[in-house]
């Protein structure tokens, strides 16, 4: 009976997890995660986690896919292309301090370096280069993380360890 509830067991517990916990958990299913991250739990890690790798300091935001195989595999499968038991699979891994913005997608065999920004809905089909900012479909270098914040200074306001009325007060006042 157990072996037939298992997998949704693990989602169920998953589902309910938050923060660290969440992290612990992942963890747990393979993948490899040093300190400071923070992951929403409603990233996907796809089918095997293990080949997935998180630097230092990350983020990964809502609803962000981790690609480690490559399904498109089935249509020369079944054109006789390559053996019926051929697969496709690649290691992701994240370098330090790096932000994934929501929806983003991971294709097998990419690296992303350290100090990235990668943007909301990005499909990142290559590696990413150290100290860059990539956006687009597929993702591309759009900018460094230093033009980034050059360009963003002034509409920087400053909320961290701030109240919810306090945040809101300020942002609606720098509007």
């Amino acid at each position: 009976m157990f072996k037939r509830l298992k997998p949704q067991y693990f989602k169920l517990r998953k589902a309910l997890a938050n923060g660290q916990r969440f992290v612990d958990i992942v963890r747990k299913d393979g993948v490899t995660i040093v300190e400071g991250c923070v992951i929403d739990k409603r990233v996907v890690f796809g089918t095997e986690p293990y080949l997935i790798t998180i630097g230092n300091h990350v983020r990964i935001t809502q609803g962000v896919k981790f690609i480690t195989h490559d399904g498109g595999l089935w249509v020369p499968r079944e054109m006789g292309l390559v053996d019926k038991k051929a697969d496709k699979f690649g290691r992701i891994v994240i370098g330090d301090n790096v932000n994934i913005g929501w929806n983003a997608i991971l294709l097998p065999g990419v690296c992303i370096g350290n100090n990235v920004i990668v943007a909301a809905g990005a499909v990142v089909t290559k590696d990413v280069p150290d100290n860059s900012v990539v956006a687009g479909v597929p993702a591309k270098v759009i900018e460094s993380v230093e033009e980034y914040t050059k360009k963003n200074l002034g509409k920087i306001v400053l909320t961290k360890g701030l109240s919810e009325e306090e945040k809101r007060n300020i942002i609606l006042k720098n509007k």
